[in-house]
């Protein structure tokens, strides 16, 4: 068996980057709710445990704590951001609210290196999200490191192997963060970095045959990387079967449908049946506005369209979709922790009780990297795994406002330009997501002689590695005017281009 680090939940967004990092290094690490018997956490024989952030305060009345006898497992503890405070004040230490909060990128000065920060520069820019902050040690305990606010940014009991960071060492803004991480792993928990991706497809094929047994599943079959990867992993796990289902929502990109059908064609063994649902999808959608309502009008039709043609297959027990991490931390708190409600995604929060089947998501611990590092070790091409993502309401969230055919075929017209541009530069894969936008607004312009009031399109380019925080791509000045200037000169219908700027957070990466 491999070696196993826990990461309790405290309903933190981060916690399965926190997840994502220990797998970078080679280690398994399984995700549990904070309030996991501590009887249940000592039968997986973790060699560390990690304590995750949280939105909750420590000083609150029902905040998440798990039971005292964690911290008599014998095993090296990391705590992090919520982490840090909830085991200091369990430990006999004090926790009070900050007099000022620290938020986005803060100075660490590290006073005493101890086993986290070996080998490390001795000041680092790290990522803070508190309110609180540890005002006295608990017994054992000393100081590695602080901030202009916060004194106990980083301590260590080195006896009890019992760790904790302020900031979080999790996310890509937190320099040497990953380091930090690693030194907990290799030199406190003395783990041998020896699992991998084909552990875990290996683990995931067990699981989907233990799973389903003799039973049948239908698959969600978007043609993107998470839809596609699902596919391959159930396929290999129990071959026929599976059958695959492409939706036809009618907010799809141009020429989507034919892509998808060849696509599975050619990489995919297996059924696939399509589903031109388009008319129904936007008669639905007439005169909505809201972008909730707009996502939970496509879920809710997305669902009863699989559910008609389950009726059509016959009986079908599963249905599987290729739901991510990051969808699911952005919808509905998981395993019961304190997560908050961000946005909605029609493919997560559970199947209504008409529809009798059972869900299989293979994918749902996973960011987008690690997915197509799981693809490529099913054998897919690299055209189909390097795709960017495609929200699961398509072009109903990139049409800001009712959604209407006319605008539908401005956007993908656009889209279709803007794509092209970018692959031909060499741009495409260089960037974690590109896209246009419509704007519900129209702007006054002058194409020949004459004055032209049309529709205003927003392109949308972004670096990231997981979806969690997201830079706007500093596109070239050259590739910017060529993408205006074809949009404008073949799009009929948009006469002004915009370039969105903004950054994850606070904005998020699509507009709606």
């Amino acid at each position: 068996m491999a070696q196993t680090i826990v990461v309790l939940d405290f309903g933190s967004q981060y916690t399965q980057v926190i997840a994502r990092r220990i797998r970078e290094a080679n280690v398994y690490s399984k995700v549990l709710p904070f309030d996991t018997p501590v009887g249940e956490i000592k039968a997986l024989k973790p060699v560390g445990l990690v304590l995750s952030g949280g939105p909750a305060s420590v000083l609150a009345n029902g905040s998440p704590k798990p039971h005292r006898s964690l911290f008599n497992l014998g095993v090296p503890i990391l705590g992090i951001c919520y982490g840090l405070q909830l085991m200091g004040k369990m430990l006999g230490g004090e926790v009070k609210a900050s007099q000022q909060r620290e938020y986005g990128r803060g100075k660490l000065s590290i006073t005493k290196p101890g086993t986290l920060f070996k080998g490390l520069p001795k000041e680092l820019t790290v990522w803070n999200s508190h309110g609180d902050c540890l005002t006295k040690l608990p017994k054992g305990f000393r100081e590695l490191a602080r901030t202009e606010n916060s004194r106990f940014s980083a301590i260590e009991d080195p006896a009890r192997k019992f760790y904790g960071l302020q900031f979080h060492p999790e996310v890509e803004h937190s320099e040497k963060g990953t380091q930090i991480i690693q030194n907990f792993l290799t030199q406190v928990c003395k783990c041998e970095g020896d699992w991998g991706m084909e552990d875990f497809t290996e683990a995931s094929i067990r699981s989907i045959q233990e799973q389903v047994g003799d039973k049948k599943v239908i698959l969600g079959l978007s043609g993107g990387v998470d839809s596609s990867v699902a596919a391959a992993l159930i396929d290999r796990a129990i071959g026929k079967q599976l059958t695959c289902i492409f939706v036809d929502n009618g907010l799809l990109r141009l020429n989507e449908r034919d892509q998808v059908i060849q696509l599975f064609h050619n990489h995919i063994p297996g059924k696939l049946k399509v589903a031109r649902a388009g008319a129904l999808f936007l008669n639905r959608l007439k005169g909505v506005t809201d972008p909730e309502k707009k996502r939970k009008i496509i879920g809710k039709t997305f669902i009863e369209v699989f559910d008609q043609e389950v009726k059509k297959l016959g009986e079908v027990d599963f249905l599987a979709q290729g739901t991510l991490y990051p969808d699911v931390i952005e919808s509905v708190p998981i395993g019961g922790n304190p997560a908050a409600l961000i946005k909605s995604h029609h493919n997560v929060g559970g199947l209504p009780k008409s529809m009798k089947l059972s869900l299989l998501e293979p994918l749902r611990e996973l960011f987008k990297d690690e997915v197509r590092d799981l693809g490529r070790t099913l054998g897919l091409p690299k055209e189909v795994l390097m795709r960017h993502p495609f929200p699961g309401p398509g072009l109903g969230v990139r049409v800001v406002g009712e959604i209407k055919p006319q605008r539908l075929r401005v956007l993908r017209e656009a889209d279709a330009i803007f794509i092209e541009e970018l692959i031909e530069s060499r741009w495409y894969h260089r960037l974690w997501q590109a896209f246009c936008v419509f704007l519900p607004v129209r702007s006054v312009g002058v194409m020949g002689d004459e004055r032209t009031y049309e529709n205003v399109i927003s392109l949308r380019a972004v670096t990231s590695s997981d979806a969690m925080t997201a830079d706007w791509a500093q596109l070239p000045d050259k590739l910017l005017r060529k993408v205006s200037n074809r949009i404008i000169n073949e799009v009929k219908g948009a006469n002004r281009v915009v370039y969105d700027i903004s950054s994850k957070p606070p904005s998020t990466i699509e507009w709606e």
